[in-house]
């Protein structure tokens, strides 16, 4: 039965379907043995929650007794009731409230834990002592005792465990876990012994945290206990348990007794907050706290879930692991919080095998072939084929089509693309002799694809390195020899390129080395062999060919040579035989042999050539002595790698870590430069996109681990006192510091330190002295005018914070103002009238004053502001009702004012200030009781503009508060308040008050700035005081009259700015100032026709009426009136004399009237009722004007057609004649003259009937503050105007009007007068048809005015709609919104754009696109497409054609809006620009490469857009061509002496002169010290200690095995000096680490996995079948079964496989199982799930 043992996952288990199937449908052995029928389904349980009982039933088969019982229980709803739910036992009580007991109700109470029958319902009558037992026995499921979980049933009290199961004696540990160890939690106990005193009252028992449980304290003394506690949220609580009885502190249950000697506290817990138990002082006797508590431990071991498997197929394997949990936080937490417990043990980790599935057939590959060529480009291959693994991992080849589901890889490829090596021939040397005929030599190499010196060259295509030269200057010895060459560097390189010739592909000369010469001394030969060889590629060895193989010359195999004079021999030569060999003397030269390597890659650098003492015919080196001292050339330098260097990085060194630990930061500094010239030092830093490599970073993250638990203080709270000693608070906290950055909150235990102060005291300076101010006392009359004061006490609060009164002389000055004031009440009552209660009012003025010219006096009323010029006197009038002038009390910047020789403060309410300057400036304030209003007044310059408040007035001013209830309004600074023409500074973003008397300012500055006053006004402004004429009215005239009459003097109503500014800080930010500009320049306009308007007299306001016919629907009507006027008393008969004036019709008004004579006669202004006799009527026009103006007559609007019945009469009058039904209506006169226009109505009706004045005109205003009409017209304007309709009625008697909106009656709150409808401030809420009804006892008559707002077309303040909508419509096209300042959008040609035009308006804008003021439409060759409704433009493939201004014209009935953008259709170029800094400062090696950069639109991009663009071809500029001065040039430094511990290196230090010529030349050391410090010639190197790793001898082979008689054996290695001291294993960091691990021989590790013989199948065909085996791990000699972790170098072989997989065939009938005998004998057959797989066992039963 080893596969029941272990189940695998997804394996049948035909034994697991057995038990199921039997479970429900047939009886179990059992069962069938006892007689019993199987069990029947389980009940439903008996409550919904708190624990319940479920029971089942069976019968008896038999008809005899069964044994055993047919009914059996289980628990059920085994989870916690809601709180709501209540009791059920005392809901089993309340259930008999309705039944009478006895003949009475009773209202039941539970009786709980019985001890005689707990199963029993018994009841207690609330509010007596009867006990009654309702019931024989409890309904199931209901708790026997209150602290138990056992239950009754069936009346019987039943024993449940802490697992919720019958029968169970499980229980909790007293950690609360069930059949818990008690190891997740520890025993507390400890006593306290109190030691209060009179300073320390009360003191801290113990802290008992979260989660304890079984809590019990025992106070043994006089002391009192008490409770705090902290929720997990961090809500406190105190509890003082005053008395005996159980509470519920944070929902957790307190059981406290109070005994006289003693304290008794208990919790069961698990407690839901952290409580701390605390004792206060109650006696003189100490007292003591015993306690004890179960603790649990927070921080648990919790196992995760599997990790995902390590093969996808196959078979592979998955572990579990153990985290460290919080169970306050919720959270996992760092391992070592469950280490600090040693009761955690941490789980080992699980394992379990995992997708057992056989993994697809993929595809393998075998390794590439070798290339088939070295260099060129060749190529390479592979097979590739369709294998399948199975689960044991054997891989076997399968056919293609199971791979298909993947790309089959390739199976040839390219390869060694590089291209071949070449030859490279250098420059020529010079010519090897200073006159005459010589050689040169160049260096030719062979250089790789790389740019490596190699081989693999044709000999054949190599370059000659040697040819003569002849040197033009003529030579002048006796006896010409041979060339004489100067032995250069290039001579024996080249000599030896030549003469090293390997072994190539190609059949050539290969000459062995020299032999030693024949001879000792004297002269001899030398020899060596000269072989024809190829180099075999495919077996890379040399061959050896007939010479007649290889071309060319064969090189010498013999040559003549000198060993030098024999002893005794005085060498004679014969010229003939020794032609072509150097003299004996000459033999042995001095030669340079080429140079050192250059001691710099770049920047300047040198080169010393390298000096030795040949034999000139071996070429070898000699000893120094053969070689005549002075004929030693000079030392020869060369400058070297003068190109400048490239640019790189610089890194500096990283910083400090920022923190210990929890993960800090570093950082250094990087930045890209590079090296001009070494020699001058010069370095340039550069833009960090010119060096190539990556940027290093300059910030890193360290010390990432986790800190120790530490106290974190927060801020200091602000001071409790500015001053006179005070203190500050602040919180401390435990916290950890995670590896995350993340901070972890812990109990106060865990921070070892003491804890940091949490208050501390702060300001412990004196206060300053101030005044103690008492409460103002009663007013001293009951009514009427009267008196407050207050006492003052002068008083300094000390450091030690205790006040101390002191001498008044110590504080400031106090105001008279400040300690007594007047008082106003109600008005007394006069003898036989009662007293108003009405409070004092101030008639205030809300209009802006800004004078033009210079006058001596200006009247003025409070309420409004006044922009003044210097040296006007102001005379300020405050006009009050029901308040005494003479209490009146003016204030100056809060302040207050009295009499001077400057300011007079008038008794009845006047302020004059006399000749205005700048200090006068300010807000002026008079108060009438409570009433309060104020009056600004600016002084405006020469140059017009606004004068500023000298600083320190204005400081000093508003340094004093204004009065007490505000006294922050002094504070205020002298800022815009609006923030409308400006960003306004930070104040003002965040919402400070700002100076209201400067709420205009900028408005008034911007408007005086305008340009286009009219000359009239300029001149005013500039006019002297000698030029200075007095037209003002006289102080004494009425104030109100005085400001009409002020010459020159501009008035506005505040409203009209008020609704500018508004608007203004409408705008989006970026339109604000244009609209700003467009807007005071309308206000300019406005101000100009004003000027000119009113030169007229002065009329009263009834008289200034328009005619209706005549006025235009766009009338403008100014917000501002102006007061240059001049007064007018012309008379009819002054004659020419007589001043001009606009047309004024007489009126004569009286009430309508039906006059019944047959000729009626009236004038206008009256109303004529026709009745059935009148013949005729006249109607009267009489006006007067200079000049004379001209009547006409209009009815009903309509220009009066006259007739034989419709007369003109000579003075003007109207004459109708036999009037008629169809001549009534209202008849207007309309007087006009060159300066204006009068008219006035008259109304004819029939019989009385009612008659209204309509229109049927259209009025359209988009720009007018306000718009009259008559009813019957259409009204469409924008919002924000006042809309009046006039509803003139006539009847007689006179008509009754009623206004109706939408057929709704209006109420009250609309202005209505005479007829008029006034609609305010309208808005879309306003629009609608306003009906006017006039209606008598005659009848009645309803016109109506359709009102429409009109919002004329702007720019939406939020864009995302039409951003959506452009990205919705092209997200990948470049897009750009237009505005009425115009934008750009730069474009590539060939590219599609989006345009889009933001717009809202009502009704909805029409938008028309239009290209460089053509409609788009009309465009030849711009392909383009309107979409959303003409919002967006979609303009494709754009070419130079199409670059311009686009515009969008959005326009709707209330106005007209254009925006605008361009296209630039640019291309990316190339630029040269200005040449580099030169490579050099001097010498011949300086060049300038001029600097090429990539332009858009003269603007420099990245280069990489230029990248398909055709570079322009640059060449070097020659720079810097002169004489380096002498400077000291140094060799490398050589080889140190030592390689550590500290030794030396020299180098040659000589000073040289490098010429324009290129040439270096030595010159004296005096002529570089004169200009440098000579550099040192030797320094120490070297200095690191003699570091290196030792290591102990190798330990114990008894590591995990690896192998078969494999483990791993250890040693320490560790560093140290060569004299043994140890060192950090840094110091060796760069010496190669010894090994610290082997391999070593272990019999331990003699093991293998060994296997039994597979089990018999499980079925004999189909998809079911499975077998198994054991598998285990034994010692190869004495087979004894070890820990499988031994073998687990091995892979483990499978315990279980499928097989038998084999379809069954249907016609014969056989079992495929081997449980069908149990089958058979549990009768089973009859199941069709069991008949077809145990065929031949159920046929035969």
């Amino acid at each position: 039965m080893e596969c029941c043992r272990r189940a695998t996952p997804g394996t049948p288990l035909l034994f697991l379907a057995f038990l199921l199937l039997s479970s429900r449908t047939t009886r179990s052995e059992e069962d069938r043995d006892s007689l019993w029928d199987a069990w029947g389904p389980w009940s439903e349980c008996s409550r919904t929650c708190g624990g319940g009982a479920s029971y089942s039933l069976r019968r008896c088969l038999s008809s005899k007794s069964c044994e055993g019982r047919n009914i059996r229980y289980r628990t059920c709803s085994n989870v916690d009731c809601p709180p709501e739910a209540g009791d059920f036992r005392a809901q089993q009580c309340s259930a008999h409230n309705d039944v009478k007991y006895h003949g009475q109700f009773y209202e039941w109470l539970p009786v709980y834990n019985d001890s005689d029958n707990p199963c029993s319902l018994k009841c207690e009558a609330k509010g007596t002592a009867l006990v009654v037992e309702l019931s024989p026995k409890v309904l199931d499921g209901t708790r026997c005792y209150t602290e138990s979980l056992d239950m009754c049933i069936s009346g019987l009290c039943q024993i449940v465990g802490c697992d919720h199961q019958l029968g169970s004696s499980v229980k909790e540990d007293n950690c609360g876990v069930c059949n818990g160890d008690g190891t997740t939690c520890r025993l507390v106990r400890g006593q306290y012994k109190s030691q209060l005193s009179a300073t320390k009252l009360d003191d801290t028992v113990v802290a008992i945290p979260y989660g304890s449980r079984h809590i019990r304290l025992v106070l043994k003394g006089p002391d009192h206990l008490y409770l705090e506690s902290k929720t997990l949220q961090g809500a406190k609580g105190e509890n003082h348990l005053n008395s005996t009885g159980i509470f519920l502190v944070d929902n957790s249950s307190v059981n406290f007794e109070k005994f006289p000697d003693k304290e008794i506290l208990r919790m069961t817990g698990p407690l839901t907050a952290d409580f701390i138990v605390k004792i206060r002082s109650s006696g003189p006797a100490n007292s003591t706290v015993q306690f004890i508590f179960y603790q649990p431990i927070i921080h648990r071991w919790r196992e995760t879930d599997f990790f995902p498997c390590s093969a996808t197929c196959g078979g592979g394997y998955q572990l579990t692991s153990a985290e460290c949990y919080d169970l306050r936080s919720n959270r996992v937490v760092a391992d070592q919080y469950c280490h600090y417990y040693p009761e955690n043990i941490k789980p080992k980790p699980k394992l379990q095998e995992c997708n057992l599935d056989p993994c697809p057939a993929r595809w393998e590959a075998t390794p590439w072939t070798a290339c088939s060529s070295s260099c060129g480009g060749g190529l390479q291959s592979r097979a590739v084929s369709c294998v399948e693994e199975d689960i044991q991992g054997h891989v076997t080849s399968v056919e293609e089509w199971k791979c298909m589901y993947t790309p089959k890889m390739p199976i040839v490829q390219p390869c060694n693309i590089f291209d071949c090596p070449k030859w490279l021939a250098q420059e020529w040397s010079p010519c090897t002799v200073t006159c005459g005929q010589g050689l040169r030599y160049r260096v030719v190499l062979c250089i790789d694809h790389r740019g490596m010196h190699t081989g693999g060259c044709s000999p054949k295509t190599k370059p000659h390195i040697k040819e003569e030269c002849i040197v033009p200057t003529p030579c002048y010895k006796p006896r010409e020899k041979l060339p004489v060459e100067a032995k250069l560097p290039w001579h024996k390189q080249a000599q030896e390129l030549e003469e090293g010739a390997a072994v190539s592909e190609e059949p050539s000369f290969v000459p062995e080395a020299w032999s030693a010469c024949t001879v000792t001394c004297g002269v001899g030969t030398q020899v060596r062999r000269v072989k024809c060889q190829v180099l075999l590629s495919f077996s890379q060895s040399v061959a050896d060919l007939p010479v007649d193989e290889c071309e060319g010359p064969k090189p010498a195999s013999q040559r003549a040579c000198y060993a030098g004079p024999c002893s005794g021999e005085v060498p004679e030569f014969n010229p003939e035989e020794t032609a072509g060999l150097p003299e004996v003397d000459e033999l042995y030269d001095w030669e340079y042999e080429g140079f050192t390597g250059c001691s710099e890659s770049c920047g300047g650098g040198v080169q010393e050539a390298v000096v030795s003492c040949l034999n000139k015919q071996t070429r070898e080196p000699a000893e120094e002595n053969l070689c005549v001292t002075s004929r030693r050339p000079p030392k020869l330098l060369k400058a070297c790698s003068l190109d400048p260097c490239p640019a790189r990085w610089e890194i500096g060194k990283w910083s400090p870590c920022s923190l210990t630990c929890g993960v800090g930061l570093q950082t250094r500094d990087v930045f890209c430069s590079h090296l001009l010239s070494r020699e001058m030092n010069e370095t340039a830093v550069l833009a960090d996109e010119l060096c190539r490599q990556p940027k290093p970073s300059t910030v890193q993250a360290c010390n990432r681990f986790n800190c120790p638990p530490a106290w974190y203080p927060t801020q200091w709270q602000p001071c409790s006192r500015t001053c006179g000693g005070g203190t500050q608070k602040r919180e401390v906290l435990c916290k950890q510091r995670m590896a995350d950055g993340s901070f972890l909150e812990l109990p106060e235990t865990f921070c070892a330190a003491s804890k940091l102060a949490t208050q501390q005291a702060c300001k412990k300076d004196d206060c300053p002295s101030e005044w103690l101010l008492s409460d103002w006392t009663e007013c001293s009359t009951s009514c009427g005018e009267g008196t407050q004061t207050r006492s003052a006490i002068c008083r300094k609060v000390l450091k030690t914070g205790v006040s101390a009164i002191v001498n008044s002389s110590l504080c400031p000055p106090l105001p008279f103002s400040s300690s007594i004031r007047p008082c106003m009440l109600a008005t007394c009552a006069r003898p036989g009238r009662p007293s108003t209660k009405h409070s004092p009012h101030i008639a205030a003025a809300r209009r802006i004053y800004i004078q033009t010219r210079r006058q001596r006096k200006l009247h003025f009323v409070v309420g409004g502001f006044a922009y003044l010029l210097p040296k006007t006197t102001v005379v300020l009038r405050c006009p009050t009702r029901r308040f005494r002038k003479p209490l009146i009390t003016w204030e100056k910047d809060g302040q207050h004012l009295i009499s001077s020789a400057h300011v007079t403060v008038a008794p009845f309410g006047y302020l004059k200030v006399h000749r205005l300057k700048p200090s006068d400036a300010g807000i002026y304030a008079c108060s009438a009781g409570p009433a309060r209003e104020q009056f600004v007044i600016k002084l405006i310059g020469g140059n017009r503009k606004l004068v500023a408040r000298p600083w320190s007035l204005r400081s000093e001013e508003e340094a004093l508060p204004v009065r007490k209830a505000n006294p922050k309004e002094a504070l205020q600074t002298h800022k815009h308040q609006n923030g409308i023409f400006s960003n306004g500074s930070k104040a003002e973003k965040r919402g400070l008050v700002a100076d209201p008397g400067s709420r205009y300012d900028e408005l008034v500055s911007r408007l005086l700035e305008q340009g286009g006053w009219p000359g009239e006004l300029l001149a005013s402004w500039e006019v002297q005081d000698s030029t200075e004429r007095n037209t003002s009215s006289e102080e004494e005239q009425n104030a109100e009259q005085a400001l009409v009459h002020l010459p020159f003097t501009i008035v506005a109503e505040q409203q009209r700015l008020d609704d500018i500014l508004r608007n203004l800080s409408q705008q989006p930010e970026e339109l604000r100032d244009v609209h700003g500009k467009h807007l005071v320049a309308e206000l300019a306009q406005e101000i100009f026709r004003s000027h000119f308007e009113h030169q007229d007299a002065l009329l009263k306001p009834s008289e200034r009426r328009m005619p209706p016919v005549a006025l235009p629907p766009h009338k403008h009507v100014s917000g501002f009136s102006s007061s240059l006027r001049t007064s007018s008393s012309g008379e009819p008969g002054s004659g020419s004399r007589r001043p001009p004036r606009k047309p004024t019709i007489l009126r004569k008004i009286s009430a309508a009237q039906q006059l019944s004579a047959s000729e009626v006669v009236t004038h206008l202004g009256q109303t004529v009722a026709l009745a059935s006799g009148t013949l005729s009527v006249l109607l009267h026009c009489e006006a007067i004007g200079n000049p004379r103006p001209t009547i006409s007559w209009a009815r009903n609007g309509e220009e009066v057609q006259f007739s034989n019945r419709i007369l003109l009469q000579p003075d003007d009058s109207l004459q109708i004649l036999a009037p008629v039904e169809a001549d009534v209506g209202f008849y207007t006169c309309n007087a006009t003259n060159a300066l204006g226009y009068d008219s006035v109505s008259i109304a004819v009706t029939l019989a009385g009937k009612p008659l209204v004045k309509t229109s049927r005109v259209t009025v359209i205003n988009t720009k007018e503050p306000a718009v009259t009409v008559d009813v019957g017209s259409t009204v469409k304007t924008v919002r924000g105007v006042n809309v009046t309709i006039n509803c003139q009625v006539a009847g007689v008697p006179e008509a009754e009007v009623t206004w109706f909106r939408n057929k709704s009656k209006l109420g009250f709150p609309h202005h209505l007068h005479e007829g008029s409808l006034l609609l305010s401030n309208v808005s879309s809420s306003d629009q609608g048809l306003y009906s006017c009804r006039a209606a008598n006892v005659h009848g009645e008559l309803t016109e109506s005015t359709q009102l429409l707002i009109l919002d004329p077309p702007q720019v939406p303040t939020q864009l995302e709609v039409i951003r959506a909508l452009l990205s919705a419509t092209g997200p990948n096209f470049p897009s750009v919104l237009t505005s009425p300042l115009g934008t750009q959008l730069v474009l590539d040609p060939g590219n599609s754009a989006l345009l889009g035009c933001p717009i809202k308006g009502h009704p909805t804008p029409n938008i028309t696109w239009f290209h460089d003021g053509q409609s788009v439409a009309t465009v030849t060759g711009l392909t383009h497409h309107v979409l959303a409704a003409g919002q967006i433009l979609q303009v494709a493939n754009l070419t130079g054609k199409s670059q311009g201004e686009f515009s969008c014209l959005a326009q709707n009935e209330a106005g007209v809006l254009v925006q605008k953008t361009s296209l630039v259709i640019q291309d990316y170029w190339w630029s040269v620009d200005r040449l580099a800094t030169c490579s050099a400062s001097c010498g011949n090696r300086g060049v300038q490469q001029p600097r090429l950069r990539c332009l858009l639109n003269s603007t420099e991009v990245n280069p990489a857009h230029c990248a398909g663009k055709v570079r322009p071809a640059v060449q070097p500029v020659a720079c810097n061509r002169r004489d380096c001065p002498s400077r000291w040039m140094v060799t490398s430094w050589s080889a140190c002496t030592r390689t550590c511990g500290g030794g030396i290196q020299t180098r040659r230090v000589t000073c040289q002169k490098l010429k324009a010529s290129g040439i270096s030349t030595p010159v004296s050391n005096d002529m570089c010290t004169q200009l440098a410090k000579r550099p040192v010639d030797t320094q120490a190197c070297n200095q690191q200690l003699c570091v290196e790793w030792a290591f102990s001898s190798w330990g114990q082979c008894n590591g995990p095995c690896i192998g078969p008689r494999l483990a791993v054996q250890h040693r320490q290695v560790f560093c140290q000096t060569r004299d043994g001291v140890p060192l950090p294993s840094e110091q060796c960091s760069a010496l190669p680490r010894p090994v610290s691990t082997q391999n070593c021989w272990s019999e331990a590790c003699s093991v293998h996995w060994r296997v039994s013989l597979w089990t018999l199948c499980t079925a004999t065909c189909g998809n079911y079948g499975f077998q198994s085996r054991r598998v285990e791990c034994v010692h190869a000699r004495t087979s004894k079964a070890v820990p499988e972790h031994l073998c687990a170098w091995g892979p483990r072989p499978a315990n279980w496989q499928r097989c038998n997989i084999t379809p069954c065939e249907n016609m014969e009938c056989r079992d495929t199982t081997r449980y069908c005998e149990k089958v058979k004998q549990l009768k089973l057959c009859q199941l069709s799930q069991f008949k077809s797989r145990c065929c031949g066992t159920c046929g035969k039963a």
